[in-house]
């Protein structure tokens, strides 16, 4: 993984490029340049995690941080304030596009590159892993003649993607279709994308009380940051445009929680809301090296309390040599909550956060937890990853008070095994284990899905 630059005989044009293009055919989203006291560290994430790439001395520090933003268009005499810029350019055969970013710390500039990827946005919505009642769901949403669809998760959660492939589906003659972006990632012929400049007073919120004269069918905007832009959206929703979102919430209540509190009267917010997509990024598992292993307790009474199946085996991956640590790509995990009218009601109602926390999980909405062990069985991901991006333990708020009590009875279970292991370990050394059954062929067919980040 790490490289070794000669950095006294390479041009740092020839270094700074050659990282672009290497991290871009690693499958990097991001390039870091850590400033540190005696060196820069470079590191790539690759599948959501950070990877040391190189280490840069000082002497050579500045001038690459002076190229990255020289090509980047930024100014290479401001060094005190955070700066943004882009690079779209064609290097030994691939074709880069890159947002720069670039902050002030103790130690010297900190640069981020962000790789833009529009493959999966461009494939359609149909290959990004949704299962097949969440397609139909976001399928019904788009179909929706007014109201808004809003998209959540943390940062680099595939909420773009999601958004451009709404686009792209919604996209024909007869749709006017404009955007608020900032910056604008992926140009899409035939919509209307303009790119907010907040130094010219061109800010979300005026931005889309001019697109209301436009005569829109639909609207998207970048992200809902503030309460004006909120308040505009949902405006614009009611008078019969139908506006694509996305909001940094973890999860469908949280989200109307989010929009209450940037002070969305509430009749306003239950007329217009017709739609929640929520999603995380987990690890896939290698197809190559993947294999079966049996089940824990633990690990039984979840399958069984969350999807009331019986579960022996789930499939897990040690890695091999084409993925290295037994992942390779990434999985989207979604919540599709499509809203019904007595969800609306008890919007409106104003009724507390628990009955509605019930009443949105005893829906049809497959829940986050849900979705995640149900690709699990697909042998699409791991436990052990699922375990990472939700915890369990905060799980109150994204299910219903029933399964919530069966997931406290999983964890109880789960924490007496881990003291009864961690008491035995400290008296006497853990026994190694020999499995005396028939290892089983194992299925290297991996189940089809294309959404690979």
């Amino acid at each position: 993984m790490i490289r070794v630059f000669d950095f006294e005989k390479i041009p740092v044009v020839e270094i700074v490029n050659e990282i672009m293009v290497d991290a871009s055919k690693r499958g990097a989203s991001d390039i870091h340049f850590d400033p540190l006291e005696n060196f820069m560290k470079i590191r790539i994430r690759i599948d959501g995690l950070l990877h040391d790439y190189a280490e840069v001395p000082n002497t050579i520090k500045k001038n690459l941080i002076t190229r990255i933003k020289i090509i980047s268009g930024m100014n290479i005499t401001e060094s005190r304030l955070p700066q943004d810029g882009a690079i779209k350019a064609t290097l030994q055969g691939v074709n880069l596009d890159l947002r720069v970013s670039c902050i002030p710390t103790s130690e010297g500039e900190k640069i981020v590159i962000r790789i833009l990827d529009y493959s999966m946005s461009l494939a359609g919505l149909e290959s990004l892993g949704f299962s097949e009642e969440n397609y139909k769901k976001v399928l019904q949403m788009i179909n929706i003649p007014n109201g808004i669809i809003l998209i959540t998760g943390a940062t680099g959660s595939g909420k773009s993607t999601t958004v451009y492939s709404m686009l792209q589906r919604l996209n024909n003659e007869e749709t006017n279709i404009i955007t608020v972006e900032d910056p604008i990632e992926m140009n899409i012929e035939g919509i209307n994308q303009i790119q907010t400049n907040s130094e010219i007073g061109l800010t979300f919120s005026n931005a889309l009380r001019s697109i209301l004269r436009q005569d829109p069918n639909v609207i998207m905007i970048g992200e809902i940051r503030d309460t004006e832009t909120a308040k505009i959206a949902v405006r614009a929703s009611i008078t019969g445009h139908l506006v694509l979102s996305t909001l940094h919430t973890n999860d469908s209540l949280n989200t109307i929680e989010r929009l209450l509190d940037m002070d969305v009267e509430r009749y306003l917010l239950a007329s217009s809301l017709e739609g929640i997509i929520s999603q995380k990024l987990a690890r896939r598992l290698c197809p190559h090296c993947r294999h079966l292993r049996p089940t824990n307790q633990y690990e039984k009474l979840l399958f069984k309390n969350v999807l009331n199946k019986d579960v022996n085996e789930v499939y897990t991956a040690d890695g091999c040599e084409k993925c290295g640590n037994g992942y390779s790509g990434r999985i989207a995990i979604h919540e599709v909550l499509l809203m019904s009218q007595e969800i609306k009601d008890a919007i409106s109602e104003g009724i507390k956060r628990e009955e509605l926390r019930e009443l949105v999980y005893n829906t049809d909405v497959t829940s986050l937890l849900q979705d995640g062990l149900q690709k699990i069985l697909q042998g699409l991901t791991s436990l052990e990853e699922l375990l990472k991006l939700i915890e369990l333990d905060d799980d109150n708020d994204t299910t219903s008070k029933n399964l919530s009590n069966a997931l406290e009875q999983a964890r109880i279970v789960r924490e007496n095994g881990e003291q009864i292991n961690k008491n035995v370990s400290q008296v006497q050394p853990r026994p190694t284990i020999v499995p005396n059954q028939t290892q089983r062929p194992l299925n290297t067919q991996a189940p089809k899905s294309d959404f690979i980040f």
